[in-house]
């Protein structure tokens, strides 16, 4: 707004602007005493004070599209070159690290094959998606952790159904409990009928469901079946305009099984800077942009410490034969809704061949790699031996 105030009349240029068009209004007024100069000319300059602080608190309200990105602390880089110099000395094939503090990207490389534009394969970090999926559906009254799979598929059933097989619920689909002895997976993606949710239902199921732990990516599979089901979308179609348009997050590729239903757990391809935000959103409680893009509730449930857990393809015996503990192994720590807990506090979503989102609370922390490393152990100690410390 601009004001003009002359001896006998006083004129108001008003600029408006709304999302599509802007107008300019002018209005003249005719002055009759000085008192009414003096009342106009305070209103003027209340209604500049005002438009004033409006414009301020627009601007306070610009949301975050990409992580904002600060200088690097000089400890940080002196670590990250030491970190690098560890991933060469190990022959490790890493595509790309970014380490976000306090909402800020602080170091980020890509390296061989990473491309900063370009998503990259995530493996089984796509399972932490399809929590998120479910966790969203349970928010929406579509489901509940309590809800049993058969009920879902009612008509591939096979004919004779066990009681175990009856048990099964969603949350222990989410948790690896759904009592297999092992898992299904490469089995029955090779079937060559290809109905992958039918062999699933008539797959053995020894043990009783919630009470033995066996790494099982066709389980979160069927995850992704009973989300299409209940929602009649695909799991990529349900988290657009729930996950990932807030995130900013360009509509991923998400292979398919045959019955065309996401693979659910596997298959899913993002950039570097995408598992950034869905760390930092986990970190924030699902909160972004002051938005609760995530349950709240859901959020926490995910990353803790459900059941007890052990590598996947190894069964608890095993670990123990391995000599697999708390203080050397980061996959005997707890297995949350399709996340780990790690050492120092921190929880992870992991994807074969060197895929990592690490949270770490204690740290305000994020960490994300990319790669093609076989060693996943090996490869999360650098990150605890060099990049943890300077945190």
């Amino acid at each position: 707004m601009v004001v003009f105030i002359f001896k006998y009349c006083a004129i108001f240029a008003i600029f408006i602007e709304n999302c599509k068009q802007s107008y300019i209004f002018v209005v003249l007024l005719p002055l009759k005493s000085k008192a009414m100069k003096n009342k106009l000319l305070f209103a003027a300059m209340l209604l500049i004070a005002l438009a004033a602080c409006k414009s301020s608190n627009k601007q306070d309200a610009v949301e975050i599209i990409d992580l904002p990105r600060v200088e690097t602390p000089e400890a940080v880089s002196s670590a990250m070159d030491s970190y690098l110099k560890g991933v060469e000395a190990a022959q490790q094939d890493l595509h790309s690290i970014m380490v976000v503090q306090h909402g800020n990207v602080i170091y980020q490389k890509w390296l061989s094959e990473g491309e900063e534009s370009k998503p990259h394969i995530l493996n089984s970090v796509s399972k932490t998606f399809t929590s998120a999926a479910v966790g969203l559906a349970i928010a929406e009254g579509k489901i509940k952790l309590t809800d049993k799979l058969v009920d879902f598929f009612p008509d591939q059933l096979p004919a004779e159904q066990s009681e175990n097989l009856k048990a099964i619920t969603v949350r222990d689909l989410l948790t690896m409990n759904c009592g297999h002895d092992t898992d299904p997976t490469r089995i029955i993606r090779n079937a060559e009928d290809g109905d992958w949710i039918k062999a699933f239902l008539a797959y053995p199921v020894e043990h009783k469901p919630g009470t033995f732990y066996c790494y099982n990516s066709l389980g979160t599979y069927m995850l992704s079946a009973i989300v299409q089901k209940v929602t009649g979308e695909k799991v990529v179609d349900y988290l657009m305009p729930r996950l990932f348009e807030p995130l900013n997050i360009d509509k991923p590729e998400w292979q398919e099984s045959p019955q065309g239903i996401n693979t659910g757990g596997w298959g899913l391809f993002l950039k570097t800077e995408d598992l950034a935000k869905m760390g930092q959103l986990i970190l924030q409680g699902g909160k972004w942009n002051g938005k609760q893009v995530l349950p709240a509730n859901y959020v926490a449930e995910m990353q803790k410490a459900q059941v007890p857990c052990v590598p996947a393809g190894v069964k608890p015996q095993q670990a123990e034969e391995l000599g697999l503990n708390k203080e050397n192994s980061d996959w005997v720590q707890g297995y949350g809704y399709q996340m780990w807990r790690c050492r120092h506090n921190a929880f992870r979503a992991d994807g074969a061949n060197g895929q990592y989102i690490i949270v770490i609370p204690d740290k305000d922390a994020v960490v994300v790699t990319t790669a093609n490393i076989g060693d996943m152990q090996a490869e999360i100690n650098l990150i605890w031996d060099y990049i943890l410390p300077v945190l």
